[in-house]
């Protein structure tokens, strides 16, 4: 188990570098490509969630990543032996962290993945680690036959 928590901090840690990296080498709303015509770095600093909802609403924000942590981190214990939860628990967690030390050190997450092939909004690897998450518990409840009656 104690694999997972190393895998968790790593994330964090990889997550905080990014946005550090980002902010010191690209202006805020500056656009860099990475591959062109798939991929541009963009520094923008977001107060809401996914395509900006809910702006400005730090205290909110606040309330909801600590409840998320709270039940993902019991879920974490109570599913504990069953590695597609554990897995999937640790990226959505890791990802929860990242965006909440932004949100409590910034007043905002950075944000800088951009996809020049289709129009969806510009995230960052701690959303990354959150979606990842929650397919791998899809996935572990897909295939979970105690589920099944």
């Amino acid at each position: 188990m104690w694999i997972y928590w190393i895998l968790m901090f790593a994330l964090v840690v990889i997550d905080q570098v990014i946005k550090a990296a980002v902010v010191s080498q690209i202006a805020l709303g500056a656009t860099v490509n990475v591959v062109p015509g798939l991929l541009s770095l963009t520094n923008l600093h977001n107060s809401g969630a996914a395509w900006s909802m809910l702006e400005g609403k730090m205290s909110f924000f606040y309330l909801i990543s600590v409840v998320a942590l709270g039940v993902m981190l019991y879920l974490f214990w109570r599913l504990r032996q069953r590695r597609i939860y554990e897995f999937g628990l640790v990226l959505m967690v890791a990802g929860t962290l990242g965006n909440f030390i932004d949100r409590i050190r910034l007043g905002y997450v950075v944000d800088m993945f951009q996809l020049d092939f289709f129009n969806f909004p510009i995230f960052n690897f701690a959303d990354t680690c959150l979606t990842v998450g929650v397919i791998v518990i899809l996935i572990g409840v897909l295939r979970d036959d105690s589920f099944e009656k």
